[in-house]
Formats: C-alpha cells, structure tokens, sequence
C-alpha cells in the first residue's frame, strides 16, 4: 500500500518551490542562487548569513519570517516578499498539508484551545464581513493546500470513499466502512475522503490500519472506539479516543482527508495521515473528486452523499476530466429506495462511455472487486 510523502513524489514542474528549511539549504548549496524559487512558509531567521550572501533576484517569499537586514537585502535584490499575516491562527502561505498533530495541538487543554478551533473561530468571525482581505487570506490559504495536495498526490492512484458524517463509532456500518478502507489501502490505492466523522473517519482508519499483518488490531481499534461513539456531545473526546489509537498502534499507513471550516462544527478526523482543509466547501467537494483517478465508492449518506454522487457523475458525462472513472455505490435498498439516486444515474449513463463504468452492490464488502472490475473496463 503506498505512503505517501510530501516531496519525494514532487514533478519538475514544481522543483522550484521550496517548503523546508532542508530544501532551502539545498538549494542554496547546489546553485548558490535562489532566483526563480518561491519559498514558502519557512522560518528563515536562522539563515540570515544565507540570505546576506546568496543572489535572490526574481525569488518569491511567501510569509517566510526573517532578520530585518535579510529581509531589506532581499527586497533591494528585486525579490518580491509577501510577509507573515500577525495574529492568524493559520498560515495562508503554507507549503505543507496539515497533519493530524498540527491541527490537534494542544488538544489536551480541550478541542477550543487547538488550531482546528481557532482557525473555525476566525472563519466564523470573517466570513460574512465583508471584508477583502480576510476572503484574500482565504482564498490564498486554499490555493496553497491544493497545491500542496497535488504534489503530495502526485503519481498516485486514488480512490475516493464518500459516506455520510451520521455514522457512529460501534456500528456494523462503520465497522464495514473501515474494512473497506483497509482492503482498498492494501491493494495498492491511496484512499481519500472528505476528512470529517462517520464513514470518512471509518474509511481512514481502515487505511491507517492496512499495514498491520494482523487483522485483530482494527477489531481491537473499533472496540476502543465505541466508548465515544460520535463527536457530539465532546469533540474533544471524540478526538482523544482517536489519539488514545494512535498511540496504541503507531506508525499506521497513509490516506488522504479533505474536510472543510465550512462545516466546521464537524471535526477533522485524526486517522488522515494527511489534511487538505479547505475554507471553502466548493473547492474542496470539486477538488476531493477531482483527484479521485481510480474511482469513488459511495456509501449510504444523505442530501451531501447525493449531491457528491452527481459532481462525480457530471464530469463522467461529459468526459470533461477525460476517460470515466469508476462509480460504486453501495446498497441497493438506499440509492434505490430511500433516496433513489440510482435510477437517475443509470439513466444519465445510458448509451454513453460511463455506462460501463457505474455498479450497484448490495454490501460493502462488493465494493473492492466491483471498483476493480469496472476499473479493467
């Protein structure tokens, strides 16, 4: 199953960015320049010899913090700065995507204290001020995590699991969704969800699971988390019995979490080895799915399951992102009966190159062949 990293699966395309301290020293000693690069979010206030030194016309600094001589050398260089934003409880600028750590900090002085909180908080402050250079900073901020998303992703075959946020903790279907996850890890797929509770979180800690030989630990892992069956009425329980498993078994496999402030009452979950977090929830659904190269599987879910099912079915019509990609959804007496969702697609898909690329299962444990038949179409 693949673990993905940050910058090992970089394309040259995206060479010239510069997003640690380790990439700045290397590019500094292999070229002695940094004309050209754009450097993003990287403390660079211990590298003002460095910066006092190496040619930086044509650079870019991205809320880099830096010495105040290395900060007026730069600038008389001809490099273009965008400084660090005081008092955010995000960097818009950041090179990286966010791990479960960063976005938990301080989890154990209670969820409101952590930067996930803080940075719902400020959104909730901002978004309906009117104010242009808050919506900047949110767009920026975006632009950067789908950027950082793409290198992260890059070469990677990728399933999408979409499912609704209702699932508890101790369900048979959550327990299904989680060895979903795992199967679909294991077979060499990097499973992406929307990041939040319920079936996205059960997805992701089926992946976080995968490389464990054992197949008990996941067992184990959904007993212990049955305690705390859903993140209301505590988030910040719902986040430390997440925690409390990852201590237990460390060193879990990667998958992909793309949850948004947007519903930001709903919690990130903490099994996504990587967070693309988005403020705007139309760039993340659109871009969750767009990434989704090996296909998606949705399970039983409301009006937002529905509504990620036609975003997906849309550009599978119209082949706008090129050749179908695979379709599952997951049982029959949901998208047939109670939200009969089903039916519509089917007939969408008639006659077209989609149609072959469309199943209904009745269990999830069809899921995986049912992607992989459909995927050698």
């Amino acid at each position: 199953m693949p673990q993905l990293t940050d910058h090992d699966a970089k394309d040259p395309a995206h060479d010239r960015e510069i997003e640690t301290l380790a990439e700045f020293d290397e590019a500094v000693g292999r070229r002695g320049s940094l004309d050209g690069y754009r450097v993003q979010a990287v403390d660079l206030t211990a590298r003002t010899p460095e910066l006092l030194a190496v040619a930086t016309a044509g650079a870019v600094f991205l809320g880099c913090p830096m010495h105040p001589d290395a900060l007026a050398k730069v600038r008389a260089d001809g490099a273009l700065v965008f400084p660090p934003v005081p008092d955010l409880p995000f960097d818009p600028y950041r090179g990286l995507l966010y791990t479960p750590d960063s976005l938990f900090q301080h989890l154990d002085q209670g969820y409101d204290a952590t930067p996930d909180a803080l940075a719902y908080a400020w959104f909730q402050r901002t978004k309906a001020d009117g104010d242009i250079f808050a919506s900047m900073l949110r767009s920026i901020h975006d632009d950067a995590v789908s950027d950082a998303l793409d290198e992260h992703l890059a070469g990677a075959r990728v399933v999408g699991v979409m499912g609704g946020h209702a699932m508890a903790r101790g369900t048979s279907a959550y327990a299904g969704a989680a060895r979903l996850g795992r199967t679909l890890a294991r077979s060499g797929l990097a499973v992406a969800t929307g990041g939040g509770p319920g079936a996205m979180e059960a997805a992701n800690l089926g992946a976080y699971m995968a490389p464990f030989q054992n197949d008990a630990v996941l067992d184990e892992a959904l007993e212990l988390l049955a305690k705390v069956p859903s993140f209301t009425p505590s988030i910040t329980d719902w986040a430390r019995a997440t925690f409390d498993v990852r201590d237990r078994w460390p060193s879990g496999g990667d998958s992909i979490g793309l949850p948004t402030w947007f519903y930001g009452h709903e919690p990130p979950n903490a099994f996504a080895g990587h967070i693309a977090k988005y403020f705007a929830n139309a760039t993340r659904e659109d871009g969750l799915l767009a990434r989704c190269n090996a296909g998606v599987v949705f399970l039983p879910g409301a009006a937002g399951t529905v509504q990620e099912i036609f975003d997906n079915a849309t550009p599978n019509y119209y082949e706008s992102r090129g050749e179908p990609t695979p379709m599952v959804l997951v049982n029959r007496a949901h998208w047939t009966e109670k939200l009969p969702t089903w039916p519509l697609l089917q007939s969408l898909a008639k006659d077209r190159p989609m149609e072959s690329r469309i199943a209904l299962v009745d269990t999830v444990e069809e899921a995986p062949a049912a992607l992989a038949r459909l995927s050698a179409k």
